[in-house]
């Protein structure tokens, strides 16, 4: 039976294990950023992704190896297989994460519970180790991890929507209309909207949120006040209901 539900596990199931065990090693943890199932950034500021999958295969050991262009440490997680770690084909895969130094985590569950063991440890990714680095990416995926408020989307989602730094920054707009009203653009920012992007995003306005009433002022629209009820608890932190009009 154990072996079975290896096969009917998604790849989100094993977010929480995972995260679990970074937290208890220190680490502040975040689920799908830049395409990453997991960004985790330890207190010595090293950089850990880890790519999920339901079993190992050439997919996530290549999505692993792209993910040492923008990460100091990349693992792989997969479900722990007691029969299949004794097998000559599992030794190859590990033979060949250690030569891509790619480290791997095993996750067993048990009943509700569940467990993380390190089954092989990666190696520092950088220049000191050969590896080619993209700074450019390095710095986007950091700029994302670090602005996104809380942990708010479980690693290897698949056909949800995210919530992304752009995202958020609406939704922060979207609460503060509905709870006064319309408001210029500049009075948005007083009350803490994001300084730079919030003319753009109610100028594009991507998700049909906001209306123009006048020039410079804007109000929720009515699909946008709907879907603000899908993100309360984000509204809710950027403008709790007890605050002062």
């Amino acid at each position: 039976m154990k072996e079975k539900r290896t096969f009917s596990l998604r790849e989100e199931d094993l977010y929480p294990a995972v995260r679990d065990y970074l937290i208890s090693r220190n680490c502040t943890v975040k689920g799908e950023v830049n395409q990453c199932d997991v960004v985790a950034v330890n207190q010595a500021g090293t950089v850990l992704v880890v790519e999920m999958k339901v079993r190992v295969n050439l997919e996530v050991i290549l999505q692993a190896a792209l993910r040492q262009k923008v990460a100091d440490l990349v693992y792989i997680a997969v479900p722990k297989n007691s029969k299949s770690i004794l097998t000559k084909k599992w030794k190859s895969i590990c033979h060949l994460l250690r030569r891509l130094g790619i480290g791997m985590l095993l996750v067993t569950f048990r009943g509700k519970t569940s467990a993380v063991e390190e089954w092989l440890e990666p190696e520092l990714c950088g220049r000191e180790s050969g590896k080619k680095t993209d700074s450019r990416q390095r710095k986007k995926l950091l700029a994302e991890f670090n602005r996104r408020h809380g942990d708010l989307n479980p690693g290897g989602t698949r056909r949800k929507k995210l919530i992304t730094v752009y995202r958020e920054m609406a939704i922060h707009i979207a609460a503060l209309l509905a709870k006064h009203g319309p408001l210029s653009i500049k009075q948005l920012k007083e009350r803490g909207a994001d300084t730079e992007k919030t003319a753009g995003i109610l100028r594009d306005n991507h998700y049909l949120w906001f209306q123009r009433i006048a020039r410079g002022v804007y109000a929720l629209s009515d699909q946008g006040a709907a879907d603000l009820n899908n993100y309360r608890e984000i509204a809710d932190c950027y403008v709790p209901p007890q605050d002062p009009v």
